[in-house]
């Protein structure tokens, strides 16, 4: 199959569907670790296929560097998933979600916020890089 633009939007339009569902269920205020657990349990029941804190290798001149990076969730070998339990996000949230999808040559990342009223006004943002824009849009 051929991995375009549309196919995934359509599945981050379902990382975060999940995530409003865990939500809407759980509301705010507890542990990012609980959150990803029923996440995972949400994104299962929706037939994708997550990886859970995976190690993020960093490539420097053919060597592997140790870092101690760790995904939260990468899903569908396609789209980064940063999970957080904040009060608000903070600029470093944003570079270590890019980190992610740029070490890892990921087209896009969602960044998740589950200390928050509504996840789509205030507890999430999305990001797309140049793997994203090589894609085709069909």
């Amino acid at each position: 199959m051929i991995i375009t633009k549309k196919i995934v939007d359509a599945l981050t339009y379902e990382i975060i569907g999940a995530a409003i569902e865990v939500h809407k269920i759980l509301g705010a205020g507890l542990l990012e670790s609980v959150y990803e657990k029923c996440l995972i349990q949400e994104l299962s029941l929706r037939d994708l296929k997550i990886k859970s804190q995976l190690y993020v290798p960093i490539n420097y001149k053919g060597l592997k560097v140790e870092a101690d990076l760790k995904l939260d969730l990468l899903v569908e070998d396609l789209i980064a998933v940063e999970l957080k339990a904040v009060e608000k996000f903070a600029g470093l949230h944003f570079a270590q979600t890019l980190s992610y999808m740029q070490l890892l040559q990921k087209p896009k990342g969602v960044l998740l916020n589950f200390c928050c009223t509504n996840i789509v006004k205030e507890g999430q943002k999305t990001f797309v890089n140049e793997y994203y824009s090589l894609l085709p849009n069909g």
